[in-house]
């Protein structure tokens, strides 16, 4: 889990980056089927998906993600395990995030009913949440980790130094 606002900013840059990648392709993919245009498309629409999504993650449902599970879900047991912790905030913020952006895009491809809505948002959560627990996450929370280790290690070094000068 991130201890501060740069490596909070790093990870959700890394999560939001590569969930909205592949959601997007995903998405084009079901509105449009494998075309020549796929990449195109693809490309085209991730930049504005990444500003909702960061913006939504940062703001919004990030906070409320993990309101809820440390108010409801998460017990005592579970605050000694940090991986059911992370897991726990994982799932509430997928679920947060596809009921959020299965909403934006419905909007973006102006095809607003409840119909639309619903099949966008159990399309996407059948992907999301795999894709963020056997993927993105451990990819993220890998680099996070090797991020940590090093800034760990060189606050380490600069203790020794300093207490070499003494």
């Amino acid at each position: 889990m991130p201890r501060n606002f740069k490596e909070e900013i790093v990870f959700t840059a890394i999560m939001a980056g590569l969930m909205v990648l592949v959601m997007v392709g995903y998405n084009v993919v079901l509105a449009e089927g494998f075309t020549n245009n796929f990449l195109l498309h693809t490309l085209t629409e991730y930049p504005g998906g990444l500003a909702v999504a960061v913006i939504l993650d940062l703001l919004v449902v990030g906070n409320i993600a993990k309101s809820v599970a440390f108010k409801y879900i998460i017990t005592d047991y579970m605050k000694k395990n940090v991986l059911l912790i992370g897991l726990t905030i994982s799932v509430l913020m997928v679920i947060g995030m596809v009921t959020c952006m299965s909403l934006f895009g419905i909007f973006m491809a102006g095809s607003v009913s409840w119909g639309a809505y619903g099949h966008a948002w159990l399309f996407n959560i059948i992907v999301a949440l795999p894709l963020q627990l056997l993927i993105v996450g451990p990819i993220a929370r890998f680099i996070l980790g090797k991020m940590q280790a090093a800034t760990d290690n060189a606050a380490t070094l600069r203790q020794e130094a300093e207490e070499t000068n003494l």
